[in-house]
């Protein structure tokens, strides 16, 4: 083997350790580099995994090969490679069986005599994997100097060292990208999200998320669907001293069951079926700040076990990983169940509900706040006014007395979306926009209130239509069917514009026409 070979095949690997190639690739490469040093039917790159080499790599083995786990107690020729830190070549004649019988393309059955050799890689003085050669001619190994894959050994550990750095940078760069659009989206806000109100109810709350968040505490927070559990959540951590760290939040619900545990903890490559990278978990990305678990009481009972540990222990092993990750979190969570009768049914771990509930807090329902329901009518009356370029958006007297003796089963979510409904209602009855919009009871859609026209009612026949001239009726009456479909389809042009059969373009005209845009 002359030097030149060596360097035209050593210098290409050597210039790829600064490139950013995908794993495989970079993989693929290296052994093409070592099939041209040396000669041969098969060349595989194995890594050491506790007791079994997983394949990465493999030239003239058949595909199925990289989906194999050779266990080394089962494989005395894998067993000799490891043991020795210096390349091995098996004789001929060895009567040692190969792993790789029935492997080879191109080659059926079992394999008879034929040349067989590898190499242990070390990084960092630590065993990693094996290189393996396998060619069909008995000799074909006989005239090598083994110096010399020991020598590609060594840059081929190099080239395995980049690649596993350059991917903990890209895991690196992805967790930091995550924290910066969680702080890029706290800052984005034109200011901080409030708890608003000034009921006697509003007023213990407020205290009450003042003497928690400055403390260390697990606080389970409970109440009704719609009343505001995450920005209490929210309150709790700006009230902290973790308040310059990241609020991570996860809503139990939301996710299957099979990705909640790799959502919480994150998994190693290979984990599951689309695992192809290592990916941090909640619990990482918060670490250092605080963990807002929403819907807790969804949680299966398998990923209840393993939170338990994490808050007792403060450690975490990510799916399909046995190595322990330390975390520094302070846990939130939230539920609209009752987790005492949860854990009495036994859908929910008594340990855990304990560990979760050092410090319960009840958020009151809208219907305790009395007048609450005004103050919170007003917020998201100035929003709507904002999004839809009006000069006032109120509500009449009237108004605001059917809301106060409403119920509110929803709270303060259903109130939320009722303003924004009522605001395109009420707008949609006017032929020209008005610098002053008054919402009345009859768009409310409260229980009591005027029952809006069906689809079998024309307004254009109605006597609301007297007096009007055909423009101004059909202009009321688009006006009008344009404002429900937006409704049905939650302000979504696109999707309104198909269900009228018009172009997205001409029924942003039309509205801007209408005044409804």
């Amino acid at each position: 083997m002359t030097a030149n070979l060596q360097l035209s095949t050593f210098i290409p690997l050597v210039a790829d350790l600064a490139r950013d190639l995908p794993e495989q690739e970079r993989y693929r490469r290296l052994l093409l580099a070592l099939q041209q040093l040396l000669p041969c039917e098969a060349v595989a790159l194995l890594r050491l995994d506790d007791d079994y080499l997983v394949p990465l790599s493999v030239i003239g083995l058949s595909a199925d090969t990289l989906g194999r786990r050779f266990k080394v107690s089962e494989h005395p020729r894998l067993q000799a490679l490891l043991a020795s830190r210096e390349p091995t070549r098996f004789p001929a004649d060895s009567g040692l069986p190969d792993p790789y019988d029935g492997l080879v393309e191109g080659h059926q059955g079992h394999l008879e005599v034929h040349d067989c050799l590898g190499c242990p890689l070390y990084l960092q003085d630590q065993l990693w994997g094996l290189l393996t050669l396998d060619a069909l001619e008995p000799d074909r190994f006989g005239s090598i100097d083994l110096d010399t894959l020991g020598a590609f050994a060594s840059l081929a550990a190099a080239t395995v060292m980049a690649g596993e750095r350059i991917n903990l940078l890209t895991r690196r760069v992805e967790d930091e990208r995550h924290l910066a659009e969680v702080y890029k989206q706290a800052a984005g806000q034109q200011r901080p999200r409030e708890l608003i109100g000034q009921s006697a109810a509003h007023r213990t709350l407020i205290e009450e998320v003042a003497l928690v968040g400055d403390s260390e505490l697990t606080v389970l927070i409970s109440g009704e669907t719609g009343v505001g559990k995450e920005l209490v959540a929210e309150a709790i951590h700006a009230a902290s001293p973790r308040a310059r760290r990241p609020l991570i939040s996860l809503n139990c619900a939301a996710l299957p069951d099979s990705l909640v545990e790799s959502e919480l903890f994150g998994h190693v490559r290979g984990a599951f079926s689309g695992a192809v990278s290592e990916r941090s978990g909640k619990f990482e990305l918060a670490d250092g700040g605080t963990l807002f678990l929403d819907e807790v009481g969804e949680l299966p009972l398998a990923v209840q076990a393993k939170l338990l540990r994490v808050l007792q222990s403060g450690q975490l092993q990510r799916v399909g990983s046995d190595r322990d990750h330390r975390v520094d979190v302070r846990v939130l969570a939230a539920t609209n169940r009752d987790l005492a009768a949860e854990v009495r049914a036994g859908r929910f771990r008594a340990d855990l509900y304990h560990r979760l509930s050092v410090y319960p807090l009840r958020v009151p329902p809208l219907r305790e706040r009395g007048r609450d329901v005004l103050l919170l009518a007003g917020y998201f009356l100035e929003q709507n006014r904002a999004r839809m370029g009006l000069r006032s958006l109120r509500l009449s007297a009237a108004a605001q007395k059917a809301l106060l003796a409403y119920d509110w089963p929803g709270n303060v979510r259903e109130l939320e979306h009722l303003i924004g409904r009522a605001a395109l209602k009420a707008l949609s009855q006017h032929p020209e926009r008005p610098r002053i919009l008054t919402i009345e009871p009859d768009v409310l859609d409260l229980p009591g209130a005027e029952v809006p026209a069906t689809d079998s009612q024309v307004p254009v026949a109605s006597g609301d239509a007297m007096g009007l001239t055909l423009r101004e009726a059909v202009d009321r009456y688009q006006r009008q069917l344009i404002a429900e479909t937006l409704i049905r389809h939650q302000h979504k042009w696109s999707a309104a514009a198909q269900e009228l059969g018009l172009d997205r373009a001409n029924l942003s005209r039309l509205a801007r026409r209408l005044g409804l845009k």
